[in-house]
């Protein structure tokens, strides 16, 4: 397992408790931010959108 794979696997058992795990989405958007965050503007505006509608 790798690290970032560690960190989502952390994150989702965290969100897990509060009864909101991770999506495969979700998932996916924490492993682009972490191996380019060069990628933020495009994710961040991409979570506004979607719970903005």
């Amino acid at each position: 397992m790798t690290e970032i794979d560690k960190i989502i696997n952390e994150v989702n058992g965290s969100m897990a408790i509060e009864g909101m795990p991770l999506t495969e989405k979700d998932k996916e958007r924490i492993r682009i931010f972490l191996t380019d965050r060069k990628q933020y503007p495009a994710i961040l505006k991409e979570l506004i959108l979607k719970h903005s509608a």
